[in-house]
């Protein structure tokens, strides 16, 4: 089979595309044939092994599982043993380890079924963005109907899967975006769309009940104006390639303390999880309406590495696709 791989750390010049042995299944995991994955954040952190202390569990000198990739929409190829939940023929998204390739093994419990009508494509948008944009949301922010929440960094890959879930929640949503994507937040249902490069919200008069922060541009000071005396500021990640792993410490590190020390204030996190409970509740948004996946642009497996230097601009609206089959 054909699978994207990368023998050393850097930029990614350093992927190729080469024919590999066909995975096969361990206990609990299902084979699936990729028929779309889609590329995150995740996969240039593991591609250029920063910030550093990650390589402490993918390999210090050279990545020790040489495949990238995690969000994949496929047909289950194989079942191993004790995966009863799904069978040959389902079609079928989340993670799978080494999404970037023909075949990828991924465990059952971080599996579904692609809902009926929704192509490869849409469902291979949705494991990690929408996973965190929920588990942000609904678990850390625990955004109820009828609060104002702010989505720092709306038109992003979690961002527009935050707009419309908080909208699906009940809140009143607030976008923060560049003007050239306003119309796109908008179309997928915030309220107020906020053109960073006219107005900082965290000067603003406004106050919010939930801040989801997906960019970690302002300091934690200033958003905490934007707070109301109660609400809950969830951080997620932000920055690209050239924010080192000392700004990302110091960030989370400084984010705890003051948590730690916010009496009404509530200063958190949001490390998504994706599990086949969670997927099945956002194929059911999906089903509904609720929510649509916005695909920013396709690549073919061969392109891979200009989709992760897309990504990692920092500039995609929406999720980008890799088309496998």
């Amino acid at each position: 089979m054909q699978a994207i791989v990368y023998s050393r750390y850097g930029p990614p010049d350093v992927l190729e595309l080469k024919e590999i042995a066909k995975p096969a299944p361990v206990a609990g995991e299902v084979l699936v044939r990729v028929h779309a994955a889609a590329v995150n954040p995740y996969d240039w952190h593991f591609l250029r092994g920063t910030p550093g202390f990650i390589r402490l569990f993918t390999g210090l000198s050279r990545p020790r599982f040489p495949r990238l990739g995690a969000d994949v929409a496929g047909v289950v190829e194989s079942v191993g043993a004790g995966a009863t939940r799904l069978k040959i023929g389902d079609r079928v998204f989340g993670l799978c380890k080494g999404a970037f390739a023909e075949y990828a093994c991924g465990k059952e419990s971080e599996l579904a079924i692609i809902p009926g009508g929704f192509s490869f494509e849409q469902a291979a948008a949705i494991p990690i963005a929408g996973t965190t944009a929920l588990q942000g949301l609904r678990d850390s922010g625990g955004v109820l109907a009828d609060q104002s929440v702010l989505i720092n960094g709306a038109a992003g890959g979690v961002g527009t899967f935050a707009v419309q879930i908080a909208r699906a929640l009940g809140a009143t949503v607030s976008g923060v975006c560049s003007a050239r994507n306003a119309e796109l937040v908008r179309s997928v249902g915030a309220n107020f769309v906020i053109d960073y490069g006219l107005q900082d919200f965290t000067q603003a008069d406004r106050r919010y009940d939930v801040i989801f922060d997906l960019v970690g541009n302002h300091p934690l000071k200033a958003i905490r104006r934007a707070l109301k005396e109660r609400g809950t500021f969830v951080g997620c990640g932000g920055g690209g390639p050239e924010k080192s792993g000392w700004e990302l410490m110091a960030g989370m590190l400084g984010q705890a303390i003051a948590g730690r020390f916010s009496q009404q204030q509530k200063l958190t996190g949001v490390l998504a999880k994706v599990n086949a409970r969670d997927l099945s509740v956002l194929a059911g948004m999906l089903s509904s309406g609720a929510v649509k996946p916005v695909l920013s642009r396709t690549y073919l497996l061969k392109e891979t590495a200009e989709a992760i230097r897309h990504v990692e601009s920092c500039h995609a609206a929406g999720k980008v696709i890799i088309a496998v089959a």
